[in-house]
């Protein structure tokens, strides 16, 4: 048993060293938004897109925030898709008072579309600007936050800017949650890469999604992904097919989201998506999850019940963890030694995962706002 646990606490350093020194080099090459400069000339026209369904609480704050956007040449397209509150009344009476915001209301949800997609392909096809915007209805702008995206766009010749936004939550236990769950979304996504041409990583993110319409037009806007649950990040490597020009930067300071309020949000919130991340082949989460276990918790466990030379590599282990969680958390906001929660979260993601898996199987499908997608839909 103890060349065994040994075995395990040197491979899992070595692991975790190799793929630090990657991360922690690749993160230090992305940039932050608020760094770059706008156009000093004529900037490109912008339609900034929201899909909004029963969004009463936070649309009216976050779009007066997206009104109060300092750049010239923007139109909003707010899309009320098929809300039961008062997220429809909340968006016209915005609409009446401020003539760049226009409010498209979808009543009927055609087949073998979700709903979220179908409102921003919507959206996205009624505008007539250079670029457009895809962005969510509780994510909230700097006002110069649009001016300096545009300008890394256009000085880069790219066809699409995804933004990570600071991820704002109450309370130390989702404080911890954020830097771990980016932690593991930067090692599946690997975003450094994603200006690769080269490379097959690709990013998008819901909150910050900066296009050239033409190229989005030219792959179909939404119509390839119209079932994924995970659109924004389909989105990017639909952006970065056929040769697409992608980048990627960090939006702290100047684009945020409230992303959840409770842990029980979150645990509801990625139910609809995390098995989409697998392309719903349970094997994959099998192997995820005994990666998980361990990459993630064997360190933490292995410093109580091992000695010598297994026990030290642990030791090494957790804090190489520890400097990889601080790193993360300049980008989001949060304090780096919540880092002590580190395995809590990760037990969270594993628990999410599972029910996201039991969830969809059961159910033959997802629930995504109050309505169901067939499984059979999803995985063609």
């Amino acid at each position: 048993m103890e060349q065994i646990a040994l075995w395990m606490s040197v491979t899992v350093l070595a692991a975790w060293l190799v793929a630090s020194l990657i991360a922690l080099r690749g993160l230090r090459t992305i940039r932050f938004v608020r760094d770059e400069a706008p156009l000093d000339d004529d900037s490109p026209g912008v339609t900034v897109v929201i899909a909004a369904r029963n969004e009463e609480r936070d649309i009216e704050a976050a779009l007066r925030s997206v009104l109060a956007l300092d750049y010239g040449r923007i139109e909003v397209v707010a899309v009320n898709d098929r809300s039961t509150d008062a997220t429809g009344a909340i968006l016209d009476r915005m609409a009446a008072a401020d003539d760049r915001l226009r409010v498209v209301h979808v009543t009927e949800l055609p087949p073998r579309w979700l709903g979220k997609c179908h409102a921003l392909h919507a959206g996205a096809m009624s505008a007539t600007t250079e670029l457009v915007l895809f962005t969510d209805a509780d994510v909230h702008f700097a006002p110069d936050a649009l001016a300096r995206a545009v300008g890394f766009l256009a000085r880069g010749r790219l066809d699409h800017v995804a933004l990570m936004p600071d991820l704002r939550m109450p309370g130390p236990i989702l404080q911890t949650f954020a830097p771990v769950f980016a932690i593991g979304f930067s090692a599946f996504t690997r975003p450094w890469k994603a200006r690769d041409p080269k490379s097959r990583a690709h990013l998008g993110i819901g909150a910050f999604n900066l296009v050239r319409r033409a190229a989005y037009i030219e792959r179909g806007g939404h119509a390839p992904i119209a079932m994924r649950p995970d659109d924004d990040l389909r989105l990017g490597r639909l952006m970065k097919s056929a040769g697409g020009r992608q980048d990627v930067l960090f939006g702290k300071d100047a684009v945020w989201v409230a992303w959840y309020q409770s842990l029980g949000e979150v645990v509801r919130g990625l139910t609809k998506n995390a098995f989409s991340a697998f392309d719903y082949h349970l094997s994959a989460v099998i192997g995820a999850t005994l990666m998980q276990a361990l990459l993630c918790l064997w360190p933490f466990i292995g410093l109580g019940v091992t000695r010598g030379p297994s026990q030290i590599a642990n030791v090494l282990t957790v804090l190489i963890i520890t400097a990889l969680f601080v790193e993360t958390s300049r980008t989001c906001t949060t304090r780096p030694w919540y880092a002590l929660g580190f395995p809590f979260a990760v037990l969270v993601l594993i628990y999410v995962t599972w029910r996201s898996t039991l969830v969809t199987l059961v159910r033959g499908g997802v629930v995504w706002r109050d309505t169901f997608y067939p499984l059979s839909d999803l995985r063609s």
